[in-house]
């Protein structure tokens, strides 16, 4: 992931963080329209999230990097994402697992002392394609 290069999100927080992880799960989308993709195949997803805030917390940080890893990884790495609890309901297209991505880190960012904020995910499906997605700006 080294030398990627994410759009950029206009703001005017004082500090912006951005972090890269990857998790490697299996999808499928049931509806035969879906082509190849209704059958179930995996991805290693790359995932950037680019999060704002203008307050450090007592250590120095916006947020911490290994707390953002562990709502993300531990939840979906090595997964049948259909299978999951929070999936429960959506198809698991990858723009609808990048909102999902957001609304996992903006809950967990809300109950932060400094508020930080979820500006983009960015996730990476396959070399091809991806997906970003902004909550409400």
């Amino acid at each position: 992931m080294i030398g990627q290069i994410y759009p950029q999100v206009t703001h005017s927080y004082r500090f912006e963080l951005n972090k890269d992880m990857n998790f490697s799960s299996a999808h499928y989308i049931p509806d035969a329209r879906a082509g190849a993709c209704a059958r179930i195949h995996g991805h290693t997803y790359f995932l950037n999230l680019t999060i704002a805030g203008n307050e450090l917390d007592d250590l120095g940080f916006l947020v911490n990097f290994s707390e953002l890893k562990k709502l993300i990884h531990a939840r979906f790495d090595h997964q049948l994402l259909n299978e999951l609890p929070e999936v429960e309901g959506l198809i698991p297209s990858t723009e609808k697992m990048a909102e999902l991505i957001y609304t996992i880190v903006q809950a967990y960012l809300d109950g932060l002392d400094n508020q930080p904020t979820c500006l983009q995910v960015f996730l990476r499906e396959t070399p091809t394609s991806y997906v970003v997605y902004r909550g409400a700006l």
